[in-house]
């Protein structure tokens, strides 16, 4: 497999870095006053402005030969026809099939998988209509007000952050909680104030063997038989989404209450399939087919739209470029939505369990740049945080901003809307960060010289800004699936497999055999530092 520092546009693009390592986006756009509505790109109800990008005609072009020589459009029908492209574990990557029309059908080495999907969906639906009617009832008949969706990873982080999203959309009359942390406040917070006989709780995990999920699911499971004062409740008040009906049935959830979902459905790929259950209670199956609509919407224009004009392989590209060529080792994920809060976190799996990896798929040593730190807040918070350090620090950290026209909150005080306040800081920052100021236009503000270098801006920090007209189930569906299919994008550029996740399992195998020094000091010895601090631990937990 040749090395992507090998490839002849990877060395074109090198060069016109060197050639144009001077140029800056006030050039850029002095020389071309139509760049702005020129470099836009609009799909499944998603504008991308990439025009605050540090790249010219000259770059684009090269990015595009990048494309086309690693043949990016035949790994992704590769991934669209099922093929085993998760080479190191050998399977098919096929989260697209999760949101795959029931008439259009996905057929994978003879099979079509629509059927088997859709047949979930159905029972998801059949069984969130029965919970939102009232027709399903706990131990005591009492219907259900609370859901508690216990899991980890993707099988908490995409439900989550989906949920917050859409609580415009959601049912007020269910009250729904997210446990994953194993941490017993965790688990405290969210039942602290609910009544165990109208809860619900969904453990989702594709085993049923994951060490936090099951040690918060049996603390759910004491929590509420405690509460209730007979086993026989589980049946009535746990569901399970899982491919392990035994494990499920041991644990007292009968298997006709669990959820499917298959060993080709990775964890952070996972919101649109059974792992959505919580969601798809809260905002009903209706809005949920639309939120599957939304990612199916994205799916088709990244199968078919050319390189020039197809959104995530437009990202991907300049990614690639800002970490590859322009030394950038982050990436910033800002909207300007509060709904859209928990966004940031969903992408730092996404994008840092994808990409965090230093092997090729052919087991070689990396020696480029691969997947980014990701991090962020919503706007206008993170203003009053960290955008100090993306104004006016060493680093250039690349930010991709968010935003809708209409929101969901339309809160006016005194003749201001409030909306209008968060969409005018969104466009400043994206200005002041493409443009800064300079010490001459500091020094016509008055300014005393000394304070004069502090109040420059470098500008020149290149970014991204996403708008939607509004945050829908369907648009934020084909935003998750946009932000996927860039991830992708990224992992063929680079050269890894962008669908295993090895660097997960050492520190979980290590804790299981640390676990039984915390109880004794019997257990076998580790290292010197590790052993300290067990003694400590040990000491002051008698």
């Amino acid at each position: 497999m040749k090395q992507p520092t090998e490839l002849t546009s990877w060395k074109t693009l090198a060069q016109l870095r060197d050639q144009l390592q001077h140029l800056t986006l006030r050039d850029l756009f002095r020389s071309d006053p139509d760049r702005g509505p020129r470099m836009v790109a609009e799909q499944a109800g998603w504008r991308l402005d990439y025009s605050k990008q540090i790249v010219n005609d000259e770059v684009l072009r090269a990015l595009f030969a990048l494309a086309r020589e690693v043949d990016l459009s035949g790994r992704v029908e590769a991934m669209f026809r099922g093929e085993r492209i998760n080479a190191t574990e050998d399977r098919a990557v096929l989260h697209v099939a999760l949101r795959a029309a029931r008439e259009e059908g996905f057929v994978v080495d003879g099979v079509d998988l629509a059927p088997q999907v859709h047949a979930v969906l159905d029972r998801m639906a059949e069984f969130s209509r029965r919970v939102r009617r009232g027709t399903w009832t706990g131990h005591t008949s009492r219907p259900i007000r609370s859901i508690v969706n216990i899991g980890i990873g993707g099988s908490d982080l995409g439900p989550s952050m989906a949920a917050r999203a859409l609580r415009p959309y959601c049912d007020e009359s269910l009250s729904l909680r997210f446990v994953a942390n194993v941490d017993g406040a965790d688990f405290d917070d969210a039942v602290r104030d609910l009544d165990p006989a109208e809860t619900l709780v969904i453990v989702s995990s594709k085993t049923f063997t994951t060490q936090e999920t099951m040690a918060n699911a049996r603390a759910a499971r004491q929590w509420l038989v405690g509460a209730l004062g007979d086993e026989r409740a589980v049946a009535r008040h746990f569901v399970a989404v899982s491919t392990n009906a035994k494990a499920v049935a041991a644990f007292g959830i009968d298997t006709a209450n669990m959820f499917e979902f298959w060993e080709w459905v990775g964890g952070r790929y996972s919101v649109d399939s059974a792992i959505g259950l919580s969601l798809m209670l809260a905002i009903g199956p209706e809005q949920f087919s639309d939120f599957l609509g939304g990612f199916r919407a994205m799916d088709q224009h990244f199968r078919a739209a050319p390189l020039e004009r197809n959104l995530p392989i437009l990202l991907g590209l300049l990614g690639v470029w800002n970490a590859n060529f322009r030394g950038s080792q982050a990436l910033a994920v800002l909207p300007y939505d509060q709904s859209l809060a928990r966004f940031p976190a969903y992408l730092q799996q996404l994008d840092m369990e994808s990409n965090g990896k230093s092997v090729t798929m052919d087991g070689g040593a990396v020696s480029w740049s691969t997947g980014p730190v990701v991090f962020g807040e919503p706007g206008t918070n993170g203003q009053h945080a960290f955008y100090q350090l993306i104004h006016q620090g060493t680093s250039v950290i690349p930010c991709d901003f968010i935003g809708v026209a209409r929101t969901h909150a339309p809160v006016v005080v005194d003749g201001v809307r409030h909306h209008d306040l968060l969409l005018a800081n969104l466009l400043a920052q994206s200005r002041a960060l493409a443009f800064g100021r300079t010490a001459a236009e500091v020094r016509a503000e008055g300014t005393r010289e000394d304070l004069v270098a502090h109040r420059v801006f470098p500008g020149n920090r290149p970014s991204n800004t996403l708008l939607a007209e509004s945050l829908t189930p369907a648009t934020l569906g084909a935003l998750i699936a946009l932000y996927e299919h860039k991830v992708f994008v990224q992992g063929v550029l680079w050269g890894v497999n962008s669908f295993d996740q090895w660097g997960v399992e050492l520190g979980k195998t290590l804790a299981q055999q640390i676990l039984p020094a915390l109880a004794s000091a019997d257990a076998p010895p580790s290292d010197s530092s590790t052993d300290g601090m067990l003694q400590w631990l040990r000491d002051r937990r008698q």
